[in-house]
């Protein structure tokens, strides 16, 4: 598996295609679970631990990596079916960098990597008995693979600090976007309520989509109810990784539409910085917003909605 991280460049090949790689890996049985090949830096067998006192039950230790000390955590127990029960000789990390910080999954065993299309990765059915921990299925030679929401298992591990202090909001400026929509899209429930926690006060009316494909066909639909988005629109921020159509092919499409066009798209999502100042360029965002830094968030959206206000002569 040496060769799991690709380059920037083979990357960006695959945005705005509405394409993605999984990483397919097992935790201990037959059932097979994903993680995007974009989110992993290395695989390789699990390494000596140093235990850490008071860690989280699901933190079976640290480890040494390229001059980084990096917390691997046990993928089975933390998404509550228990602990992986596969001997340390026998196991293997994935070690995967989320929202500027580097961790590492211990798993059972890693399968291969497949290239898929976003519209083959759906949602998970309701009831699914781990929906809980689910952003999304998919099915592979018959058999359904399950997609790990790990931005949950991390936020679980570690929890936001997500309100933010009253001087982090210009209440001059907000006032005058006060009451117009802003349209966020992300296929994590936990996501959704941090971007929330941080939209909230400004005052706008915050609408929720689950994937690209749910936000595209909203668009369509304010359209043919003959909606000046350009006035009630402020912005739209979106996930890039999602079911059915990511935030590269949404950019894309709301980029190719004389209507929208000129809208304001923030890329948010827990992908490296340098990857996406790559996609920023290739899909046409307005900028990018790391998760989860709801202060850098706050200041991004004020700078973005000042930007547009001056371009109407709002301002």
């Amino acid at each position: 598996m040496s060769g799991v991280l690709s380059s920037v460049d083979a990357r960006t090949k695959l945005v705005g295609q509405n394409r993605l790689e999984l990483l397919l890996f097992n935790l201990g049985g037959s059932q097979l679970f994903a993680i995007n090949v974009f989110k992993v830096q290395e695989v390789m067998r699990l390494p000596a631990l140093t235990k850490i006192p008071d860690s989280h039950t699901v933190v079976r230790g640290v480890t040494h990596l390229r001059g980084q000390t990096v917390p691997v955590v046990d993928l089975r127990r933390a998404i509550q079916m228990g602990p992986l029960k596969v001997p340390d000789e026998d196991a293997t990390i994935i070690v995967t960098e989320y929202n500027m910080t580097v961790q590492a999954f211990v798993v059972g065993g890693v399968d291969r990597i497949v290239n898929m299309n976003w519209n083959e990765i759906l949602p998970p059915p309701k009831g699914s008995g781990r929906q809980h921990y689910l952003t999304a299925i998919t099915r592979i030679d018959d058999r359904i693979v399950e997609i790990i929401d790990v931005e949950k298992v991390l936020a679980e591990i570690a929890p936001y600090q997500m309100a933010l202090k009253e001087d982090a909001y210009d209440r001059p400026l907000l006032d005058k976007v006060k009451g117009k929509k802003i349209l966020i899209v992300d296929d994590s429930h936990v996501a959704l309520q941090q971007m929330v926690s941080v939209l909230e006060p400004m005052g706008m009316k915050i609408v929720q989509a689950n994937n690209g494909l749910e936000a595209y066909q909203l668009l369509m639909h304010w359209k043919e109810e003959g909606r000046d988005l350009s006035d009630e629109l402020v912005m739209i921020i979106t996930d890039a990784e999602m079911p059915e159509m990511d935030g590269y092919m949404l950019t894309t499409e709301i980029r190719r539409d004389p209507e929208l066009k000129g809208t304001t798209v923030v890329l948010h999502t827990s992908l490296s910085g340098n990857f996406n100042k790559a996609m920023v360029q290739k899909v046409g965002c307005d900028g990018f917003l790391s998760k989860f830094a709801p202060e850098a968030m706050a200041a991004e959206v004020q700078r973005l909605i000042r930007e547009r206000l001056e371009r109407l002569g709002q301002l």
